[in-house]
């Protein structure tokens, strides 16, 4: 347990680092990055208006997220990591103000209905008066109380299931933008166990997703709590998520851990059964009695490729979507209506190339000076990426085109910035409990070895940090060392 080498240096991998160093203080830590920045998918820029022309200045910073721009409170691991690092008071929450959301419909934004509970319509006044659904498509919808459940353990696509239940209707225009926006995935591939399995749960105890959404919410209303799922429950640091990233690295940094950038691994090998090697793409080689792979499941299995080719193989079937986000700031005085909410979701049947555009400015006002708006553009979804102009020029073509078709803006943005993320999205698709399941048998032969990040079992950055604490209380206890308390399972 005297060397550890960590190799990615993403959330998932800072997180691990930072587990490990606090339960294994006398360890000699190694953290490896092919990239040349931590944080992975995590990058803030705080672009200050020095980089505006004189006249068009305000008093401020826009804080542009290039990945994720906030985490979901109602997952612990986010929030304690946060209370761990002595930035609970710098956490922010959502807009409480003007928390609108829109979806696209018939090119036309019309709001989503009120009385959402982890995705499931409850509010029935709002999805009568709603104009995303049909009445024959709301009719359906309320068959949901009549249909029989489908008792078993067999897994289904999220598409198919929420179309059994609530009508194919209902999905396409309600539930698949939802869930692209989370996944950037084909809800017809998409596995249920693996993406919304408190869906199936609530299909068997209630045999109905509506009336068991509504007792869940009912429930969570007495205990003073928000039903899971609920769009306000997201928190982000004062000047970005890069906050979290950057106290990881000077924490980690103090206590001596040997932190790599730039440095690309060729391969991982068990030597004697126990020690690990660990070859740099220069030839280096490590030794270490440890090693946690924080880098995409692919990237994991060319790692191992020649040290166990059954684990790497399914490790490299697990498949990735590329995305893209392209965020541009406006004059208020530019916009030809008011950004009063969230933002807008584009169902995939609406045939636009981008996913969805977050109003930043208003979901989080400190994030842009006072009279500008700070608009975000997602781009990239499961099958659609040969649509997609995967440069700079392009996206930004491709932005411009989606915000004056639908929200008539035409004015020259004043700030520009493009994030490409190739192969970022893990598409946990049909099957992919099962590919878990031979991972776990294979790990269980290498006791020194553990995996984290977002290719298994969560994709938010709260997932990402308790994958990496997992992956320290994998190795602790093949060790056969005392694991802290904040690191068992009833504490996570």
């Amino acid at each position: 347990m005297g060397r550890i080498i960590i190799i990615g240096g993403g959330i998932a991998g800072l997180s691990a680092a930072y587990y490990a160093q606090k339960q294994i203080p006398d360890a000699q830590l190694t953290l490896i990055e092919a990239d040349d920045h931590w944080g992975g998918k995590i990058t803030t820029d705080r672009v200050a208006f020095d980089t505006i022309p004189n006249h068009l200045r305000g008093d401020g910073d826009f804080i542009i997220e290039g990945g994720p721009d906030t985490f979901l409170a109602t997952k612990p691991w986010g929030v304690a990591l946060c209370k761990e690092l002595g930035l609970t008071d710098r956490l922010h929450g959502t807009n409480q103000k003007q928390k609108n959301t829109y979806v696209l419909h018939k090119n036309k934004l019309q709001p989503l209905p009120d009385g959402l509970a982890m995705m499931i319509p409850t509010n029935i006044p709002s999805i009568l008066n709603s104009q995303l659904v049909s009445w024959p498509g709301k009719i359906r919808m309320g068959i949901d109380f009549l249909l029989p459940n489908q008792n078993g353990h067999h897994d289904e696509s999220l598409g198919n299931f929420i179309s059994r239940r609530l009508g194919r209707e209902a999905y396409e225009n309600l539930i698949e933008p939802l869930m692209s926006g989370i996944y950037a995935g084909d809800g017809d591939k998409l596995s249920l166990q693996s993406t919304f399995p408190y869906l199936h749960d609530l299909e068997t105890k209630y045999g109905s997703l509506a009336r068991g959404a509504l007792k869940m919410r009912q429930q969570m209303v007495v205990r003073g709590g928000k039903t899971q799922g609920s769009r306000s429950a997201f928190l982000t640091p004062t000047t970005g998520l890069a906050e979290i990233v950057e106290k990881l690295v000077e924490i980690l940094s103090e206590n001596g851990a040997d932190l790599r950038l730039n440095s690309s691994v060729r391969t991982v090998q068990q030597e004697n059964g126990k020690t690990w090697n660990v070859e740099l793409e220069t030839g280096e080689a490590l030794e270490a009695d440890s090693v946690i792979l924080a880098t995409p499941a692919p990237v994991s299995g060319s790692l191992l490729a020649s040290f166990d080719p059954d684990l790497a193989s399914v490790l490299s079937s697990i498949q990735y979507a590329s995305t893209a986000t392209v965020t541009l700031a406006y004059r208020q005085s530019d916009l030809s209506r008011p950004l009063d909410g969230y933002g807008y979701v584009i169902p995939r049947r609406e045939g636009r190339r981008a996913l969805a555009c977050t109003w930043t400015s208003t979901k989080f006002p400190h994030r842009a000076p006072d009279g500008y708006a700070l608009i975000r553009v997602f781009v990239g979804r499961a099958g659609q990426e040969s649509d997609i102009p995967w440069d700079e020029a392009g996206l930004l073509e491709l932005a411009r085109e989606e915000l004056e078709l639908t929200l008539g803006i035409t004015a020259e943005p004043l700030v520009e910035r493009v994030f490409i993320w190739e192969g970022a999205m893990p598409q946990y698709n049909l099957g992919h409990p099962e590919k878990l399941a031979q991972i776990d048998a294979a790990l269980e032969k290498y006791p020194g070895l553990a995996l984290a990040g977002n290719g298994y079992r969560g994709i938010g950055i709260p997932d990402c940090i308790h994958s990496g604490e997992l992956a320290v209380q994998k190795i602790l206890e093949s060790s056969g060392l005392e694991i802290s308390p904040s690191l068992t399972p009833t504490a996570l």
